[in-house]
């Protein structure tokens, strides 16, 4: 009987501890695809009222309504823009969003359907910037040119 009480003294507080990793984990990679979300969804939002046709070329730029940590930890992310047919058919583009804690490792990512005349300018999000925003660029063409500033 006393080795089991042993084990049970050392067993516990490692699935203990195991089980908070496990926990802690799961909690900080739903904070961040929240992140994620709002942030397509803002892109998301910006190129679809910049597309309309009564709206004259110019620039947006609204600031990131996004945390500037998660947990105490700063992400970062950036877009990728994939074309979902052949470049003659006139067909919609996903930007997909990819948000990740570097010192952590937790990454995730969200995509979001565009138009045919959207442009992504490679940039990079950080999170802890004070300056963090999001741009939107209708050029006199009727292209929607999107990016990350800050």
């Amino acid at each position: 009987m006393l080795p089991i009480l042993i084990m049970q003294i050392f067993l516990f507080p490692l699935t203990a501890g195991w089980l908070m990793d496990v926990w802690v984990n799961s909690r900080r990679t739903l904070a961040l695809q929240e992140t994620a979300d709002n942030l397509g969804s803002s892109l998301q939002q910006m190129y679809f009222t910049l597309n309309h046709v009564t709206i004259p070329a110019g620039t947006i730029t609204q600031k990131a309504n996004v945390p500037p940590f998660i947990e105490t930890y700063p992400y970062t992310g950036n877009c990728t823009l994939i074309t979902v047919l052949s470049p003659p058919a006139n067909s919609s583009k996903i930007l997909k969003l990819m948000l990740k804690m570097s010192t952590v490792g937790t990454t995730v990512s969200t995509s979001v359907v565009l138009g045919p005349n959207v442009q992504w300018l490679g940039s990079i999000f950080r999170s802890n910037s004070t300056a963090a925003a999001i741009r939107a660029n209708k050029l006199s063409s009727g292209v929607v040119q999107l990016s990350f500033i800050g």
